[in-house]
């Protein structure tokens, strides 16, 4: 797994982080169990400091994304989440809220909106099946 950071994209490096190890788990590209690179060699390879990569994989294992043992590194927990269902729609109802707010600014309507979320989802969930279909298999 590689992840890159951007800089000048205007947030966080430790949010980018998180970001792409959750769409690396999405994708097949980190299996179950699998470990990620430890603390100290993710920040040697994006030359940042160990706390902002420390950072978010504590935030990571506070979502229930990965856990770590004291010695043996981090790693891949299976797909499953620690909040409620109403309280993972309550999360996503606030990124959808940010996402509509957005659209406005672009001048986006209703349809064009649902649309696109259509077109990311299917582009998703086709990129999924390409990288890994042995996941594709066990579901």
């Amino acid at each position: 797994m590689l992840v890159k950071l951007n800089f000048k994209a205007g947030k966080p490096a430790y949010l980018q982080i998180i970001e792409q190890i959750k769409f690396a788990a999405a994708m097949g590209e980190i299996a179950e169990g699998e470990s990620l690179p430890s603390i100290r060699e993710l920040a040697e390879q994006l030359r940042i400091n160990r706390n902002t990569v420390a950072k978010a994989y504590g935030l990571l294992q506070s979502e229930g994304i990965v856990s770590s043992s004291q010695g043996k590194g981090v790693f891949l927990v299976k797909a499953q989440t620690p909040y409620k269902k109403n309280v993972r729609k309550a999360i996503l109802g606030e990124i959808i809220d940010g996402l509509i707010v957005q659209a406005h600014h672009f001048q986006i309507d209703l349809s064009e909106l649902i649309g696109l979320v259509e077109q990311r989802f299917e582009q998703f969930e086709k990129e999924k099946g390409m990288i890994s279909p042995e996941v594709e298999r066990r579901n």
